[in-house]
């Protein structure tokens, strides 16, 4: 059976930083957070099949970054979704606005939208495995 196209959670959050690494090492130190290069991986199960671990990712990205472009926004706010396919679907015959094509990685498909504040918003199909795979620390 296909699942129902909607937005499962938060996948990551995404905020623009003068200094990155000096970020990340604050949050590190004062928060607690585990720190990778990019940021920190949330932990987290999911609520419908406990087994299963999920993800969500911290990131602050350098000042300039033009990776949330076309938005003016100093952040942007990343969704887990099911069906990503039928949510595009939806989006072009309700005129939501698609930014680029859908990026397919080993850890998931991603497409990007703008709501109508002009907030560029991140869906992503996830596969959590390659993350459990990964091993590392993440932060609980």
């Amino acid at each position: 059976m296909e699942k129902k196209p909607k937005v499962t959670g938060i996948g990551g959050v995404f905020f623009k930083s003068e200094d990155p690494d000096a970020t990340r090492a604050w949050y590190g130190k004062h928060l607690g957070l585990a720190i990778s290069p990019w940021g920190s991986s949330f932990e987290f199960r999911n609520a419908h099949d406990p087994a299963e671990i999920n993800y969500l990712s911290w990131s602050p990205f350098k000042s300039d970054t033009d990776y949330f472009e076309p938005s003016k926004k100093a952040f942007m706010i990343n969704y887990r979704v099911q069906n990503l396919d039928g949510l595009l679907d939806q989006f072009k015959r309700d005129g939501v606005q698609i930014i680029g094509e859908v990026q397919s990685f080993e850890y998931g498909r991603f497409a990007h939208i703008m709501d109508l504040d002009g907030n560029k918003i991140e869906l992503w199909e996830p596969i959590d495995e390659v993350f459990t795979a990964m091993g590392g620390e993440t932060t609980k």
